[in-house]
């Protein structure tokens, strides 16, 4: 199995690969959320819950690019590169978005999973880059595709800049600078995710984006906490933004609702965990357009 420092080390290679280049990655998924939690644990700082959950396992390296990247696509050249030098192979169906690195026991024995993805396909309006749902595919061609992520406008907006330090498959330290979503991007992402994965058995029903969902807002820290807030009332006619607020109201405003039953189902769940004070923080920072006109009157 893959164990978060496995993680840290496949992306510390990728980084290694492309230093001194234009390529700054955004650390999203699972991973993006362990080392948010990690960080925030490093420094000290009170956090919206007490009470968080241990971090989930995954295989994932979720890469957001920013939409400069695929627009300038000579910028990513060195990331396509790098993947095939560390010996990654495509993905069948999803290819140069996903890449696998078979384990010492093949594909799905401690192997490791890439996926590209970048921002909202109105990014890319008036430019060469051809989109759909699927892919948005640079011009020229680099042998890098992304999977644009519709429902995070704010995916550059409040990145949080940190230093990921550690050991190369060589064993030798190495050390660069990664880009974490805001926990309000974040939220936004697992969200849409849980709504993907409800009911899909072979993603465990969305328990782990259930779960991601608490862990996001627990570990939020008062600043990050007033910047949800001000993005909630810049993009609140986000279509988006819209539809997370019925979401949030039709899964996660209730213990009885299915977000609340799926997070309680995950193997990581804990009766301490706030979930009162969960529901209570995620209905304010996404109200449906109905609780939002009552409380402006």
């Amino acid at each position: 199995m893959i164990t978060m420092p496995n993680l840290q080390t496949a992306l510390l290679d990728l980084l290694y690969e492309v230093q001194g280049t234009d390529i700054k990655l955004i650390i999203g998924g699972g991973f993006g959320i362990y080392l948010k939690t990690d960080h925030v644990r490093r420094l000290g700082v009170q956090t919206l819950f007490r009470e968080w959950p241990e971090p989930r396992s995954t295989n994932d390296l979720d890469l957001y690019l920013r939409p400069e990247l695929l627009i300038q696509s000579v910028k990513l050249k060195p990331l396509a590169e790098a993947i095939a030098r560390l010996g990654y192979q495509l993905v069948s169906g999803a290819e140069k978005y996903q890449f696998v690195k078979p384990g010492p026991g093949g594909v799905q024995a401690g192997s490791v999973k890439i996926d590209i993805l970048t921002g909202p396909q109105s990014r890319f309006k008036g430019t060469k880059v051809k989109t759909d749902a699927r892919r948005a595919r640079p011009n020229p061609s680099v042998g890098i595709h992304a999977h644009p992520v519709d429902e995070v406008p704010t995916l550059e907006e409040g990145l949080l800049q940190k230093t990921l330090e550690g050991k190369l498959s060589s064993g030798d330290p190495w050390q660069a600078e990664i880009f974490l979503p805001h926990p309000y991007t974040f939220l936004m992402m697992k969200l849409f995710a849980f709504k993907d994965r409800r009911n899909d058995i072979d993603k465990e029903f969305g328990r782990y984006h259930a779960l991601d969902l608490y862990t996001i807002l627990a570990t939020m820290t008062e600043m990050e906490w007033e910047n949800a807030l001000s993005f909630r009332e810049q993009q609140g006619e986000e279509p988006y933004i819209m539809e997370a607020g019925c979401l949030v109201s039709e899964h996660f405003s209730a213990l009885d609702r299915l977000g609340m039953i799926r997070l309680r189902e995950s193997n990581y769940y804990r009766p301490e965990l706030q979930l009162d004070e969960f529901m209570s923080a995620l209905k304010e920072l996404f109200p449906t357009r109905a609780e939002t006109v009552q409380e402006v009157k």
